[in-house]
């Protein structure tokens, strides 16, 4: 279960050049953009990479708007785990349970949850808020990290069950996030 005082998010690379040719492109920065919003609400950290931006491109500027008080974390290799400056800032967070959102399913938020498993991590990916450039890639990528033990969760699901309670000061701004 998911608890505030145990949990991080990870965005990966949802940057302009690629994200553009992403299936249910406006859905992936919507739902994006509400979980970071809503992490952020409640005090959760944020792991921010980029893929080679300078290939790529920057973070969409929607999602580097709600980030903006961050840096993002250059990597070359297609999981996060490949970056040295990823593995130091995860481990200084401390987490154990990690919400994933990012592109493409299939290739770097699949390599990433993989290696996140593996090194003991609980993870949680964020099925409305990732996409590949088809349908196809996109939840063959899913299937893949739920056979590895990763859980599939929602935006809306992942911020409630973080949020606990109708009584916690926060449940007024996290139910106009999702709406």
């Amino acid at each position: 279960m998911l608890k505030r005082e145990n949990t991080a998010l990870i965005i990966i690379d949802i940057q302009g050049t690629l994200s553009t040719i992403m299936h249910e492109r406006d859905r992936l920065i919507t739902q994006a953009c509400k979980l970071i919003r809503g992490v952020r609400a409640l005090g959760i950290p944020v792991i921010w990479n980029e893929q080679y931006p300078k290939g790529l491109g920057p973070t969409v500027p929607e999602i580097a708007g709600l980030l903006q008080n961050m840096q993002p974390l250059e990597k070359r290799s297609f999981s996060c785990c490949g970056s040295e400056q990823f593995n130091k800032a995860l481990e200084a967070l401390n987490r154990k349970h990690l919400i994933v959102s990012g592109i493409e399913t299939h290739i770097c938020v699949y390599q990433t949850v993989r290696d996140l498993l593996s090194r003991g991590y609980t993870v949680e990916v964020a099925a409305d808020a990732v996409s590949s450039r088809t349908a196809l890639d996109m939840h063959t990528g899913l299937a893949k990290m739920a056979g590895l033990g990763a859980s599939a969760t929602t935006v809306e699901t992942a911020l409630f069950e973080l949020l606990g309670d109708s009584r916690d000061p926060a449940f007024k701004e996290i139910s106009s996030i999702v709406k």
